[in-house]
């Protein structure tokens, strides 16, 4: 039997799993010059994996590359219980071009006030912020940063947890939603840590144990 299933509540649920970005559109770009899509397509097939051993069933978004809209994904399967969309982060080019890119390393994690389920949004935002911390990562509050771009409402200092109203997939959702930025793929030293598997497997499942806990709360 899966450690992962010895470990996790007995509670099965119907998880989106959402793969930032696309092959077309990839995201950001990391220091290396590697693409946010990939980084974000090694952490979602974990998470996937590791909600499935737990039991859960899953319903995973753009795994395979193919184009969907923003507001499409988290209605590929409107009656889940929970959405969870798999991102790594940049940082406002001003900053990248100041040569200030080892200033910001860490994880965020949004939800949306416009979100339906908002409440259970932030429970699990929470849960997984939770786990995350008992991984040995730390939050980034950059994106509370008092900057043009930025200037997200920080909601939970400690868990890295912002406010993001206007996020697509996660006011779009029907269901209690939620979006992880794993770390800064543009700080370089980041990059090389997020690249190692021995990093982001330990995350990935820090992830998956949140987003599967915060069900039965």
């Amino acid at each position: 039997m899966s450690p992962m299933l010895l470990a996790l509540p007995a509670h099965a649920a119907h998880i989106v799993v959402d793969t930032g970005h696309t092959v077309q559109r990839p995201g950001a770009t990391g220091a290396s010059g590697r693409v946010e899509y990939l980084y974000n397509l090694d952490v979602s097939n974990l998470v996937a994996a590791d909600l499935r051993a737990a039991g859960d069933r899953v319903t995973q978004v753009a795994a395979d590359g193919a184009e969907i809209d923003l507001g499409k994904r988290a209605r590929t399967a409107p009656g889940a219980d929970f959405f969870v969309s798999i991102h790594h982060d940049s940082m406002q080019q001003k900053y990248i071009d100041a040569g200030r890119q080892r200033e910001f390393a860490g994880f965020s994690i949004f939800v949306s006030e416009r979100n339906p389920n908002y409440e259970k949004s932030l429970r699990c935002a929470r849960a997984i912020g939770e786990q995350l911390l008992a991984a040995g990562e730390k939050p980034s509050l950059y994106h509370a940063e008092p900057i043009a771009g930025e200037n997200r409402p920080l909601i939970d200092r400690r868990l890295g947890v912002h406010r993001f109203d206007g996020l697509a997939v996660l006011k779009t959702a029907p269901m209690a939603a939620v979006l992880v930025e794993v770390g800064v793929i543009v700080n370089p030293d980041e990059e090389r840590r997020l690249a190692r598997p021995d990093t982001y497997k330990p995350l990935a499942q820090a992830i998956a144990r949140g987003a599967h806990a915060c069900q039965k709360l």
